[in-house]
């Protein structure tokens, strides 16, 4: 079963980042923007990283669209998609991209949602959350014969924040 681990505005830390990539092992790495980081930054080593609205490092693209196993991922930061607004514009165009799991930040608002055979994932802000006092990021486990989707939300100390955790099935019987 891949694991995800997925992080949002970081807004600059560092020290943070470092722990929180040795603490666990997994597949893939997802930074969602705003890291205030340079592109070639080592501590971004490994991720699959975008731009946010506080990134001005042009090597950064808006969104990148993978496929891990048999789930496909639209990755973005969100302000391009007004997902402060509402989350229609960035679910059409990972719609366009053939993407079922949409990871995005932006909003510093920790949560997940799922909408018709979409999940949606905001890890929050392991630097200024809104909403809630825990600085979050997420951990995902798939599960393809399934179709479900293990999400995992985890303070920045590594305690698992147990009432934004849930698995989401993507089979819509």
């Amino acid at each position: 079963m891949p694991k995800v681990l997925i992080v949002s505005d970081s807004h600059g830390l560092i020290e943070e980042l470092q722990k929180i990539k040795q603490q666990h092992e997994v597949d893939y790495y997802i930074h969602c923007g705003d890291s205030e980081l340079e592109y070639s930054n080592p501590t971004m080593d490994r991720f699959i990283k975008v731009g946010g609205n506080c990134d001005f490092d042009s090597r950064y693209p808006n969104e990148e669209v993978k496929k891990f196993g048999d789930f496909t991922f639209f990755i973005t930061h969100g302000h391009l998609h007004q997902v402060k607004q509402n989350l229609m514009t960035i679910g059409y165009r990972a719609e366009e991209c053939g993407a079922q799991i949409i990871c995005f930040g932006h909003t510093h608002i920790a949560g997940v949602e799922k909408r018709g055979d979409q999940i949606f994932i905001n890890p929050g802000s392991i630097r200024l959350p809104r909403n809630r006092r825990e600085k979050t990021y997420v951990m995902l486990e798939l599960f393809p014969q399934t179709k479900q989707v293990d999400v995992k939300f985890y303070t920045i100390d590594h305690r698992i924040v147990q009432d934004l955790s849930c698995v989401v099935s993507l089979d819509n019987k």
